[in-house]
């Protein structure tokens, strides 16, 4: 069945105190090279069929629930297996 992922994402002018935790945290563990770390949120959605019309539910999803307007931008993807198997930790 398709997934559909919807990724949220704090706003650039908006302040992310757990990405600059995580920023600060790399080169304690000898990670080198990170300039900047914005930590958001990702939702899969398992739907029957891909449609425009089931695109656009899921957007409205993001807007009124998985996401803050204010404060928060969102994107919507049809994730394909291929990615699902590439990013799984092995």
């Amino acid at each position: 069945m398709p997934v559909v992922v919807v990724d949220v994402m704090p706003k650039p002018e908006i302040l992310d105190p757990q990405g600059k935790a995580v920023q600060g945290a790399l080169p304690r563990l000898g990670f080198a090279g990170v300039s900047d770390v914005r930590q958001g949120k990702r939702f899969e959605l398992t739907v029957e069929e891909v449609t425009d019309e089931v695109l656009a539910q899921v957007a409205k999803m993001a807007e009124t629930l998985l996401s803050n307007p204010v404060i928060e931008n969102f994107t919507v993807r049809v994730e394909t297996t291929s990615e699902i198997v590439a990013g799984a930790n092995a």
